[in-house]
């Protein structure tokens, strides 16, 4: 089977094409010129397409000769606007589904990629329900989006769309900074610490994209995928995290939200000034004081998939390979 990954080159994206090419599949990568591609390069069977999801001419090129599936996992998670937002995670999205519907009309699954932002944050600590539309980040607004997209040709396509919880692992540089924290023996918690959210160790996220390929499941179902242990963040990162790394903190006590807002806000007006996306924002903030929780009873029902790491033990993973590549 060859399938086409977007994303191959970041941290999802690039345990999902190592997966299939251990599975002995052909995996075509779209990744950009500037691109880093020194692991992909050590997988057997792997094809380079040279561009990006929002240049409509190469995602043509990229779905062309024999395409058997799309795993869809190149996004933004920072952007100067919201307009960059849309423009990648919307209108990309848009672009690789019609190339599909051109180009590949045997494809056997076209996975999306989205994420628990989409549907917005739980406001009773209770699982989100799969049709609730509450984002509150511009990044969420941009998934949601793609989300409808998807549904729109879901007669055209076989899609299915998978809505992550925070996903981590292996790789994954977003959450490299609360892992460096610890280390130094800080208290990475915001506010009281309360806030509960659902996570998902970066492989078994990507084996729930690949199963997603096979599964017998109705075009446009929307699923969720986490690891079933919603947890507080005080225990996450205030608990697990400083356990893993075997460094406890020196004093414990979150940063409040008050001060974390001033500090988004000067955040904020450093990257306008700089031209450059930032990932700490004042909707950043408001995102990061709700709960987030969500349940994948249906997609191990469905999909036939079950995540083997625990939260804990996947900290320790990741925290080991940080150190053994030098990044922690």
């Amino acid at each position: 089977m060859r399938v086409l990954v977007t994303g191959g080159s970041g941290f999802l994206g690039s345990h999902v094409a190592e997966q299939l090419a251990k599975q002995g599949h052909t995996v075509r990568a779209l990744v950009r010129r500037s691109s880093n591609r020194k692991f992909l390069q050590t997988l057997s069977g792997i094809e380079f397409a040279e561009g990006s999801v929002e240049d409509r001419r190469s995602v043509d090129e990229a779905m062309k000769g024999g395409v058997d599936a799309v795993v869809h996992s190149a996004g933004l998670v920072k952007a100067r606007n919201e307009a960059e937002f849309y423009e990648c995670n919307t209108q990309g999205t848009v672009n690789l589904l019609e190339a599909a519907i051109e180009h590949a009309p045997n494809l056997k699954r076209f996975v999306h990629v989205s994420s628990l932002e989409a549907c917005g944050p739980s406001l009773d600590r209770q699982p989100v329900p799969v049709d609730q539309e509450r984002p509150v980040t511009a990044y969420g607004r941009s998934k949601l989006a793609a989300e409808k997209a998807c549904v729109q040709r879901k007669d055209k396509l076989p899609v299915v769309i998978l809505r992550p919880a925070a996903i981590y692992g292996p790789r994954d540089v977003e959450i490299l900074e609360a892992f460096r924290a610890a280390s130094k023996r800080q208290y990475p918690v915001m506010g009281d610490g309360s806030m509960l959210g659902c996570y998902t160790y970066g492989p078994d996220c990507a084996r729930a994209c690949i199963q997603a390929i096979e599964a017998n499941i109705p075009s446009g179902k929307i699923y969720f995928v986490d690891d079933g242990e919603p947890m507080s963040m005080a225990r996450a990162m205030g608990e697990v995290l400083p356990e893993a790394i075997g460094r406890k903190p020196i004093l414990r006590f979150g940063i409040p939200f008050p001060v974390l807002q001033l500090a988004s806000l000067g955040v904020e007006t450093y990257g306008r000034v700089r031209g450059k996306a930032v990932m700490l924002t004042r909707e950043k903030v408001k995102m990061l004081s709700h709960h987030w929780v969500c349940e994948s009873a249906s997609t191990r029902a469905d999909l036939g998939w079950t995540p083997e790491v625990t939260f804990e033990e996947g900290v320790k993973k990741t925290a080991a390979w940080y150190r053994q590549n030098g990044w922690l």
